[in-house]
């Protein structure tokens, strides 16, 4: 069986890396498995940064597609015919995407269409807002996938309302439980955090990626000034990718104890999620290692695609409301947080039930 496995982003690395490593080892114990890696953007694309694949025990991809950014449907069209020349140069039998990207449902569209087999990692998540094109992608991708794997209950329920065929769906676990497990005890600690005075446990992290909420430059300012306030000059490290550099520059924040640095590797970052006496984000992936971590969080949105964040685990969600942020800036400030419960099937074994499924179904 040859499985293609497509990333259309940096962080879908994280959730494909335990899912290569698997297919390696079954293929290594007498499984006919085998993957080739693909990213849908070009090669030296900038978000990919040099240590990349060396933290997360992956090899680089196989092929680059050489898609860059742009409207959704242009990005979608340019995908889509790229990834076609792929799979004509090189066949599969089975077509791997994760999450809900223009790239995840572009190539599940090809792959259907040449009636290969389409798998999606982390299938069944819903936010029920169709105006989110995430939304769309993700609705669209699990109508057509033949194999649904799913992170939670919740996941399998909302499948199952939405008619999808029962034997298509397997309850697999968090796929990126595996990768922050596998790189617990690798992580690192960052040559400047002593120089700059920082404590394990004593500095805040900040971290923002969704575009809307950085548009909005009245919210994105009120909610910055809130969280320097309740901080009360305890340090606040904000790794950020260039955009959201500037756009918090454009809103003209002063405080000294706001930290803004280039974003780190996954190693590095990892340690500041782990070493923070609390996280502040807009990030769903975050939120996921932070419960795994017992760290707490407090997520800038109204949703979870993963519910059990914050039914069980450390995260709140306060969406792009001051009076909530501050409110939950109290309480952890005053050490009253709450600690998480491990969800089921977040043991680190998520990507090796994914390779049994698929090695299963080639019998």
């Amino acid at each position: 069986m040859k499985v293609t496995i497509v990333s259309g982003a940096r962080p879908n690395f994280m959730k494909i890396a335990p899912i290569c490593r698997a297919i390696i080892a079954a293929h290594s114990s007498g499984k006919d498995i085998s993957y080739r890696l693909i990213y849908t953007g070009p090669q030296g694309d900038p978000s990919l940064d040099a240590s990349l694949f060396y933290d997360l025990d992956i090899h680089e991809p196989d092929g680059y597609l050489g898609v860059k950014e742009g409207g959704q449907s242009e990005v979608s069209a340019a995908i889509m015919l790229a990834f076609e020349k792929e799979l004509d140069e090189h066949p599969a039998h089975v077509v791997l995407v994760v999450d809900d990207l223009a790239s995840t449902m572009s190539c599940s569209i090809v792959a259907k269409k040449r009636g290969l087999k389409v798998a999606h990692v982390i299938a069944g998540t819903r936010s029920f807002d169709m105006n989110m094109p995430r939304e769309v992608n993700r609705t669209i991708v699990d109508a057509i996938s033949d194999f649904l794997f799913t992170a939670g209950m919740v996941a399998n329920r909302n499948l199952n309302q939405e008619g999808m065929i029962p034997e298509y769906i397997h309850y697999v676990g968090n796929i990126l439980i595996d990768t922050i497990r596998y790189n617990r005890h690798r992580l690192l600690e960052p040559m400047w955090f002593k120089s700059m005075g920082l404590h394990k446990g004593n500095y805040l992290l900040l971290t923002l990626n969704r575009r809307d909420l950085l548009r909005n430059k009245p919210v994105l300012k009120s909610l910055l000034e809130t969280m320097v306030r309740k901080a009360n000059g305890l340090p606040i490290v904000a790794p950020l990718h260039g955009y959201v550099e500037e756009a918090v520059k454009q809103v003209e924040i002063e405080a000294p104890n706001l930290h803004i640095m280039p974003s780190q590797s996954y190693l590095h970052f990892g340690f500041l999620i782990n070493q923070a006496k609390g996280i502040v984000t807009d990030s769903g992936n975050i939120a996921e290692e932070a419960t795994f971590l017992d760290v707490p969080c407090i997520t800038l949105n109204t949703y979870a695609e993963h519910p059990e964040t914050w039914r069980i685990g450390t995260n709140e969600l306060v969406g792009e409301n001051t009076f909530a942020l501050a409110a939950a800036l109290d309480k952890l400030m005053q050490g009253q947080w709450k600690h998480a419960t491990l969800p089921d099937r977040w043991d680190g074994r998520t990507a090796e039930r994914i390779v049994q499924v698929l090695v299963e179904s080639n019998k």
